[in-house]
C-alpha cells in the first residue's frame, strides 16, 4: 500500500547530480504503484534522456508516472553547467523547495524528498539558513502540529537509525552545545517519530556518551554525569525508554543494534561514521518533528562527477521509499 497523493521531489542544485539521480530513480520506480513529481526545471530533466510530462497540478502525477517523469516546471535563471556553481540559480533552487513544502502543507503532496543543494552558491545569493533542514523548519514554523517540534536530523541505513543532538558545528563547540535541554528534546522528537512515522509501538533509545568509555565514571570527562544523566532521568520520568550513556565505540556492532530502535548521538561524525560504514550508498537523511515528512539522500551535490552519467541513485531511491512508508503510516493513523 502506498499513499494516494504523490511525493514531491525538489530538483536540488541543477549543476549537481540531482537531475541525473532523479531520472535514474524514475526509471527504477516508474513501474511501481507509488508516484512522485519534481518541482524543478523540466528542460534540465529532459536533458537526462527521460520522457517528461509537464503538469498543471500535482494530482496529474499518478496518471503520468508510468510513461513520463512528472514535473511542475519552474525554469532556472540561467542554463546550468554540470559541476559549476551558479549563484544566479539560487532563487530557483530555493523556490523549488518552497513549492514542494507548500504542496505538502496544503495536502497535495504526501511528503517532500529533497535532492542535494550546495551551500556556497546559495550563501553568495543571500541565503540565510545553514542548510535544507533549517530552511524547511522555518517554512513550516507557523504550522500547528502534535508532539515535540523538531527539526531533528535522523540518518537511517539498513537496521540502524541515529539522531543527532548537534549537527554541523566544530567539534570544539560540541561539549558546550550538548545541553540537558537539547538531549531531552532530540530524544523526545525521536521517540514520537518512531511511534508515528516508523510504526514502533514501544521505542527503545540508546544514548551515546560524549567521552571515551562514556566518561569512565568521571575519570575521562564529567558530561555523562552532569548533563546526560539528568537528561536520561527526565526522559524516563515521562515514560521514554532510554539507556544510560553508553560508550560510542561499542554501540553500533550487529548485536548492539538489535537492542535499540534508534541511537541518540551527540555530534555529526559520531552518528554519520557508523551509518556510512554500514551502507555507504543507501543511507537516508530524514527530518523529524515537523508537520510534514521530509527525506533526502545522504550525500552532496557531487560536482566532481556531475554530467558524467556515473552518479548512483541508491540513496535517493531509499529516500523516496522511506518517505512513502512514513506517509502511509501517517495516513493510516488519521
Amino acid at each position: 500500500m502506498t499513499p494516494a497523493r504523490p511525493l514531491a521531489l525538489s530538483l536540488g542544485d541543477p549543476a549537481g547530480v540531482g537531475p541525473e539521480i532523479i531520472a535514474k530513480a524514475w526509471r527504477a520506480l516508474n513501474r511501481g504503484s507509488g508516484a512522485f513529481f519534481v518541482a524543478g526545471d523540466a528542460d534540465v530533466l529532459e536533458a537526462q534522456g527521460v520522457p517528461v510530462r509537464r503538469l498543471g497540478a500535482p494530482a496529474e502525477a499518478a496518471g503520468a508516472f508510468a510513461s513520463a517523469l512528472p514535473v511542475l516546471h519552474a525554469p532556472c535563471a540561467t542554463p546550468p553547467r554540470p559541476g559549476v556553481s551558479e549563484p544566479a540559480n539560487a532563487s530557483a533552487i530555493t523556490g523549488w523547495i518552497e513549492t514542494a513544502v507548500g504542496l505538502a502543507l496544503g495536502g497535495e503532496a504526501s511528503a517532500v524528498v529533497t535532492a542535494p543543494i550546495a551551500k556556497a552558491p546559495l550563501y553568495a545569493a543571500g541565503f540565510r539558513f545553514p542548510g535544507h533542514t533549517e530552511f524547511i523548519a522555518d517554512l513550516t514554523a507557523n504550522v500547528s502540529q502534535e508532539g515535540q517540534r523538531g527539526p531533528v536530523m535522523m540518518l537511517a541505513a539498513r537496521d540502524l537509525r541515529v539522531c543527532l543532538v548537534t549537527i554541523h558545528v566544530p567539534l570544539a563547540e560540541v561539549p558546550e552545545l550538548v545541553t540537558e535541554e537539547r538531549v531531552v528534546r532530540t530524544a523526545t522528537v525521536a521517540y514520537e517519530a518512531l511511534r508515528r512515522d516508523f510504526g514502533v509501538a514501544q521505542p527503545r533509545l540508546a544514548l551515546a556518551g560524549l567521552n571515551p568509555h562514556a566518561g569512565e565514571s568521571g575519570a575521562l570527562g564529567l558530561e555523562e554525569a552532569e548533563v546526560l544523566g539528568p537528561a536520561v532521568a527526565k526522559l524516563r520520568g515521562v515514560g521514554i525508554n532510554i539507556t544510560d550513556p553508553l560508550p560510542a565505540d561499542t554501540l553500533f556492532h550487529d548485536e548492539a543494534r538489535r537492542t535499540y530502535d534508534a541511537a541518540i548521538c551527540l555530534y555529526h561524525d559520531q552518528g554519520l561514521i557508523p551509518v556510512k560504514t554500514l551502507d555507504f550508498w543507501g543511507g537516508v537523511n530524514a527530518t523529524l518533528g515537523l508537520p510534514i515528512i521530509r527525506t533526502s539522500p545522504d550525500h552532496g551535490v557531487g560536482y566532481a562527477i556531475a554530467g558524467q552519467g556515473v552518479a548512483r541513485p541508491d540513496s535517493l531511491i531509499a529516500a523516496i521509499r522511506l518517505a512513502s512508508e512514513m506517509a502511509e503510516r501517517r495516513t493510516d493513523a488519521r
